[in-house]
């Protein structure tokens, strides 16, 4: 995606489009990492008389001799001639003078450069902005921040049976979820998504949908209507918009019927209709291809974890993929799932355990692989 400039307060969660260098030494000099008395580390060992104080933000305006300490407050820059900083709890003061009552090794000073010297890289590109990265960008005096643009996306439903959320269901009708679901996960990402409501199981509506979306979207998400049911139309209708498929199904489990492809341009996906297959194909397949779009690798969080009871499956000729829980005891358990449409199974969870084609069972005290959601 082209690059471009993000206000430093709104850069959280973008991409960074370019390696962002330190523009000045991090700390630029030598800061108090306490309240307490600067002063020679050599002159600890005796009384010291105080010749002045030094607030953050101030720089004395005189060094530090043999015998001699100043008050100095936590991010003050240390005055030239110490190289110690003694807590204030550490330190007796009386009529001007102070005497260490326990003595430590620890200088409690950030030396300058520690964090960094100037023209040293301090973020990547590729990197997603959290909010200690912001922090490090704040530092680094880099406001506005170079990020990746982010890709256009369309989402869509189709299915006669479908009504929007707002209307109560007539017999044979059922609420659209996928299409609140993918907007929600989309913007989770930080990607801001264009909802194009619900298309009827009709190839001209879909086709006449598509074309419209294209051409202000760089990715269009259509979920339903791509099994091989006589209302299955969706694929014929991306190919009727120029669209090559690149494939129409997945081995895994759910999420099985979904198809990809490009009219080299701009990328269509076609989801199943049932709510947790197009969760899980969404963080499985199209979250890492939408952070390689925005030049980011996309990572997920995986973790370990023992499963509490023991899981089977009757087939195992796909990979598949299950909604699972922590315990407070830290393992996890597969939640409650009835199945693909079992909207509840993943309200519930917290991650998801990918099961390899071939393993029927995960017994009871197994290490699993966790991915975090």
């Amino acid at each position: 995606m082209p690059e471009e400039e993000a206000v430093l307060s709104d850069a959280l969660d973008r991409v960074l489009a370019r390696d962002i260098r330190a523009d000045r030494d991090m700390p630029a000099a030598d800061l108090s990492a306490m309240d307490g008395y600067a002063c020679r580390q050599c002159d600890t060992n005796r009384p010291m008389r105080v010749v002045g104080t030094v607030l953050a933000g101030q720089v004395a305006t005189r060094e530090v001799r043999g015998g001699e300490c100043m008050r100095i407050m936590t991010g003050a820059v240390v005055p030239h001639g110490a190289d110690t900083v003694v807590m204030f709890e550490h330190a007796e003061e009386r009529d001007g003078w102070v005497r260490v009552v326990r003595q430590s090794k620890a200088r409690n000073v950030r030396q300058r450069a520690e964090d960094g010297r100037a023209g040293d890289i301090v973020l990547r590109a590729g990197t997603i902005i959290s909010p200690a990265a912001v922090a490090l960008l704040a530092m680094a005096g880099c406001d506005p921040v170079p990020v990746s643009g982010r890709p256009s996306v369309s989402v869509m439903a189709t299915g006669d049976e479908l009504v929007e959320p707002t209307a109560m269901p007539a017999e044979g009708k059922i609420r659209n979820t996928n299409g609140p679901q993918l907007c929600a996960q989309l913007m989770r990402m930080g990607i801001p998504a264009r909802y194009e409501g619900i298309v009827p199981d009709n190839i001209d509506a879909l086709a006449e949908k598509i074309g419209s979306a294209r051409d202000r979207s760089d990715l269009i998400l259509m979920s339903g209507g791509v099994s091989e049911g006589d209302c299955d139309l969706v694929p014929e209708a991306f190919r009727r918009q120029g669209y090559r498929l690149l494939f129409e199904s997945v081995a895994m489990q759910p999420g099985r019927p979904t198809v990809f492809g490009s009219d080299g341009h701009s990328f269509c996906c076609g989801l199943p209709g049932n709510p947790v297959s197009t969760f899980v194909v969404f963080e499985i397949l199209l979250k890492p291809f939408l952070h390689a779009m925005m030049g980011h690798a996309h990572r997920p969080a995986v973790v370990s974890a023992i499963m509490e009871k023991t899981y089977t499956r009757r087939k195992a000729d796909r990979q598949s993929t299950i909604p699972v829980r922590f315990k407070a005891s830290g393992q996890v358990e597969a939640a409650e799932y009835h199945g693909s449409a079992h909207v509840l199974a993943m309200s519930g969870a917290d991650a998801l355990v990918t099961i390899p084609a071939g393993i029927t069972e995960i017994r009871e005290g197994t290490s699993v692989h966790v991915r975090l959601i």
